[in-house]
């Protein structure tokens, strides 16, 4: 049962999304005016379906007026005016979009999967909004195409917490069917190591999948992993035994990122790790400070489990120490809660997403997309991804492999329609 607490604390500013949030109050106007809860007990079922296409209807026209109010936050973008648009009035936190939603297509694809307007008790949910806005999304980079990059994080977005990506994962071979369609894959992750055995170790499926694979050898070079948000680039080598090559870093940072000193990184790093034994001190966690060369967090002792209350207000203490001090106004940084963990790293992932576009020769962020399950504005380290580029919110790896599956059946249906 839901408690009280629990609702209200789901409703913290720190764990909402205001775009979904405002568009599921819009879509509450129809569903309390047209729900029929007595229809469920009628003797024949034709008042439900009569209803259902009534409340399908406007839910329909609400998305395409949401489409057209996106439209004109694009552009206002467009003439540097965006602060003025009717979407940033109404929603002060919205970012910029890097192409239009096809809300009201991906409303109709929805309801046709998740019989939304055929409910009569349970309202447009947040997840039903943020399932919406995924396929909108999809729909506008396949219309608009080619989709030239696709990135991913790795836990719960291409396997469990904590878990690899096994020869058996359904994933792989909808990452190489991107491949074969000409688009570039990254993985971007927190996981920062310096050595290619490592990632190895948690993408072997993958990547022995891709050795394997009848594609091109110029095709499977497609394939980079970036590391501890956007600190280390490896590329697929199927030469190496561990199948990536560790890229120079005159390959593939951005210029901005040369002017990172390393003094300021010591320094960064030296303050969040204070924060951390403070922190650890003061709500009497069983935690292990670990300091990487980019990064430092803490880890549960032997296994123990944090409650995610104590990591979210780790995390907003450690935020909040850098956002004040001075090198934390210099040097960009992610501190995030990664399930049973709290790290800090250098950059976040919108660098290294900016990375991956660099490296494969200056793709642009509206032919990008970037798919996570952590977008939350605090404690989420996929969520700085959308200052680079589209993404899609995902909960969890079979939400990955549906949206994958969406992509290449709007591709087929692109293709047929240009045919």
């Amino acid at each position: 049962m839901t408690t009280r607490y629990r609702v209200e604390y789901a409703l913290k500013t720190h764990r909402r999304d205001q775009l979904i949030e405002w568009i599921k109050g819009l879509l509450a106007v129809p569903f309390v005016l047209h729900s029929q809860p007595t229809a469920v007990f009628e003797p024949h079922g034709e008042s439900v379906d009569y209803t259902a296409s009534i409340t399908q209807r406007r839910y329909a026209e609400i998305m395409r007026d949401v489409e057209e109010i996106v439209n004109d936050h694009i552009a206002h973008q467009k003439a540097g005016t965006h602060d003025r648009s009717k979407l940033k009035l109404l929603v002060p936190s919205v970012a910029n979009f890097f192409t239009p939603l096809a809300l009201h297509d991906a409303f109709i694809w929805q309801d046709q999967r998740r019989f939304i307007s055929h409910r009569r008790f349970v309202p447009p949910s947040f997840n039903d909004v943020r399932l919406i806005l995924n396929t909108a999304q999809v729909m506008s980079l396949v219309r608009g195409g080619p989709l030239e990059l696709v990135t991913f994080d790795g836990d719960v977005t291409l396997y469990d917490d904590g878990q690899c990506l096994t020869p058996e994962n359904p994933v792989i071979p909808r990452i190489l069917r991107l491949m074969r369609s000409g688009s570039k894959i990254g993985i971007v992750t927190a996981a920062g190591y310096a050595e290619a055995r490592r990632y190895y170790e948690r993408l072997y499926g993958l990547l022995d999948a891709l050795h394997a694979s009848d594609l091109p050898a110029t095709s499977k070079q497609n394939l980079v992993v970036l590391g501890g948000e956007s600190n280390y680039c490896f590329k697929f080598a199927g030469d190496t035994p561990d199948l990536l090559k560790l890229v120079p870093r005159k390959d593939w940072l951005l210029d901005e990122m040369l002017l990172w000193q390393e003094s300021d990184i010591t320094e960064l790093l030296d303050v969040a790790e204070a924060s951390l034994r403070d922190t650890v001190k003061n709500l009497r966690m069983e935690a292990t400070i670990v300091r990487k060369e980019r990064a430092v967090g803490i880890v549960g002792d032997q296994g123990h489990r944090f409650c995610r209350e104590t990591l979210e207000e780790t995390v907003l203490i450690t935020q909040k120490i850098l956002d004040m001090s001075p090198v934390g106004q210099r040097l960009p940084f992610c501190a995030f809660n990664g399930g049973n963990d709290v790290f800090v790293d250098i950059g976040d992932k919108s660098w290294g997403v900016l990375a991956c576009q660099r490296f494969f020769g200056g793709i642009e962020g509206g032919k990008t997309l970037h798919v996570g399950d952590q977008f939350l504005s605090a404690g989420a380290n996929d969520f700085k991804a959308r200052l680079a580029c589209t993404t899609a919110w995902i909960a969890n790896p079979t939400e990955t492999i549906r949206l994958l599956d969406e992509i290449a059946e709007l591709d087929e249906m692109q293709q047929r329609k240009t045919v």
